[in-house]
């Protein structure tokens, strides 16, 4: 348990408006591994703003705040899914092809690719190991990074610094990757295609 004086990592997330921030707070890691969305409204309006329009005023006057941080370019779209709950219990998940993305006939249901992108099959699947080994050696190079900083090249990571960027870009990557493995998988070929 945290102790007087011990900092504690936290994210603002997104919820419904008039939340209070206390609540909107979650663990990093925990937001990180169930894809929550980060109120990303919060961060400019309570971080960023007040700097941004200190530098840029001089420059633009009055006309900073309404060009920096209203206008069409500030619009976003969140989409926040929930895994259980509400409408979400009488969805049924389908797969869907791999190539064009579209959502795989009944005939098709436990094949990576639909009938019009199966002639691509070598392709598509070399483009999926590709992407997946470019995932496995960045993975390796910030493992390799926090050896390093561990002070050994020859034993596991045990590094739980939470205050460390490299420890959070380890933790999404290594969850890509394991995204990555299922869908080179789903071909069900070996990687010497």
């Amino acid at each position: 348990a945290p102790k007087l004086g011990d900092r504690v990592p936290y994210v603002i997330i997104s919820a419904p408006k008039n939340t209070p921030a206390y609540q909107k707070a979650e663990d990093p890691l925990y937001v990180l591994e169930n894809c929550i969305p980060i109120d990303a409204n919060y961060y400019l309006d309570q971080q960023l703003s007040k700097p941004l329009l200190r530098i840029f005023e001089p420059i633009l006057g009055d006309k900073a705040e309404s060009i920096l941080l209203k206008g069409e370019h500030t619009r976003t779209r969140t989409v926040v899914t929930s895994k259980v709950g509400g409408l979400a219990g009488f969805m049924t998940k389908k797969s869907s092809c791999l190539g064009c993305k579209a959502l795989l006939p009944k005939d098709y249901e436990h094949s990576a690719l639909c009938p019009h992108c199966e002639p691509k099959i070598r392709e598509l699947y070399m483009t999926e190991v590709l992407a997946k080994r470019q995932m496995e050696e960045t993975f390796s190079r910030l493992w390799a990074e926090c050896q390093r900083c561990q002070g050994s090249l020859h034993e596991e990571v045990l590094c739980s610094n939470r205050d460390c960027p490299i420890f959070y870009m380890r933790q999404k990557i290594r969850m890509d990757l394991d995204a990555k493995e299922k869908r080179v998988q789903r071909f069900g070929l070996p990687e010497r295609y």
